[in-house]
């Protein structure tokens, strides 16, 4: 019989090489899980064919899951309901005057939208078409634009609600609400970041480029008024979390209703909008099941093989620095982040790198708060994923819609905003107090 960590390496191996030949990512990882089973009981399929049986039921049973589509769909009501455009119009109408801040408001906007969509390709394939025409009216390089878009658009996975934050907080048993308060602090920084990199470079290219016109404070005020229900919404669903007086599935079920009650009625969102949000709900979410099935069997595979438990004796026996091991895991987050998507990397390394980081002495923290500090610090790593070639999903996306703009162009206005959210993983994985700081 092949040993564990023979097992583990031709899984891995395999499933690398049909990610590179573009199979769909949860297609690969149930054939490299069903491969394991395979190899480790010498080509007997009756332990994979049982596993496959009950797989499927023991994970969506899982009460936890199920409020993914009602995020999913809320997403889905801001998209087709035109939430986008009112946030970009009241963001500009307050900073777009500045230089750069045309690219500020998409950032703002960005931020906005993710708080009620939970996904960056949404969010970047949103705000390229509200955004990117604008921009390009006001003769915004093409790089800065192309890149506040693809970075601003990564917000989407890390300000709540969090699709990959709920699949984090499922693996690890931790609370859902608990991460969603986490991450808030890391992603107002990374927004703040994203304004600096905007203003420097603004000031280095667009000396000589008009700028939009400054709005009075009538209208300014207005625009707060069409955006204000969409804060309430945010506000509702994170304080029930918080607050107690709502679970998981009824604050995401209000969100959605409410997401979609003030489309129908700010949005002008109709049937066909319903529709299709429906529709765009069913297909995401299904793809999220799949990847997390083909993930589950996966990792089950590896575990019978003792890879996870193999890898975490041999770096506790390394000697190594807990914060070199830390570095070791998150570096190779990174390298990962160029073939893999966010969802997909989570589900796949978190059952080989948690148990090894609650062994770890991190800065004193306990096992809760080392899980929380970690989904948070994991979670930003793989979103840089999303906008490091060749796989960065949204680099695809913005560069659709930038018409006549190279993938190139696009990977090199990403860059100075890259360097800010390795400023600001840094800052979050030597602070641990900025996403514990609700942590009673």
């Amino acid at each position: 019989m092949i040993g564990g960590l023979e097992v583990g390496a031709i899984a891995l191996g395999v499933l690398l090489v049909m990610l590179g030949c573009r199979w769909h990512v949860g297609v690969a990882m149930l054939l490299a899980g069903a491969l394991c089973y395979w190899l480790v009981n010498d080509g007997d399929t009756r332990a994979l064919l049982f596993t496959l049986n009950n797989l499927v039921y023991a994970r969506f049973s899982s009460y936890d899951l199920a409020v993914i589509p009602m995020f999913v769909l809320m997403g889905q009501f801001a998209i087709h309901g035109g939430l986008s455009k009112a946030l970009f119009r009241a963001s500009a109408s307050w900073i777009g005057h500045w230089r750069g801040g045309l690219a500020m408001s998409a950032a703002g906007a960005c931020a906005g939208f993710g708080a009620i969509c939970g996904s960056s390709l949404a969010t970047a394939t949103t705000m390229s078409q509200v955004a990117l025409p604008e921009l390009a009216r006001y003769h915004y390089g093409k790089r800065l634009a192309t890149g506040t878009i693809a970075a601003a658009g990564t917000l989407g996975i890390l300000i709540p609600p969090s699709v990959p934050l709920i699949v984090y907080a499922v693996l690890t048993q931790e609370s859902i609400a608990a991460l969603f308060m986490a991450a808030i602090l890391p992603g107002l920084l990374a927004v703040a970041g994203y304004l600096v990199v905007i203003r420097i470079v603004a000031t280095r290219t667009m000396r000589d480029v008009e700028r939009a016109p400054r709005y009075g404070w009538g209208e300014r005020l207005a625009s707060l008024g069409d955006i204000a229900p969409i804060l309430v919404i945010f506000a509702v669903v994170i304080y029930g979390l918080y607050g107690g007086w709502a679970n998981l599935t009824e604050a995401a079920s209000i969100g959605a209703a409410a997401c979609g009650l003030y489309a129908v009625w700010r949005g002008g969102m109709r049937w066909q909008g319903v529709y299709r949000s429906l529709a765009g709900t069913a297909e995401a979410t299904a793809m999220i099941y799949l990847v997390v099935v083909g993930a589950d069997l996966l990792n089950s595979g590896l575990a019978l093989g003792q890879l996870p438990t193999a890898l975490a004796e041999w770096i506790m026996g390394s000697g190594l620095a807990p914060l070199t091991v830390l570095l070791i895991i998150l570096l190779i987050y990174l390298l990962l982040g160029c073939v893999m998507d966010s969802l997909s990397m989570i589900l796949l390394t978190i059952p080989i790198f948690y148990p090894i980081i609650l062994e770890l002495d991190l800065f004193g923290l306990d096992d809760t708060a080392k899980s929380i500090w970690f989904g948070i610090v994991a979670l930003m790593v793989v979103e840089i994923g999303l906008i490091t070639p060749p796989m960065g999903m949204n680099l695809f996306i913005v560069q659709k819609y930038s018409h006549g703009t190279s993938l190139a162009t696009v990977s090199r206005g990403i860059l100075p905003f890259i360097g800010a959210d390795m400023v600001r993983i840094a800052i979050v994985v030597l602070v641990p107090a900025l996403s514990l700081v609700w942590l009673d």
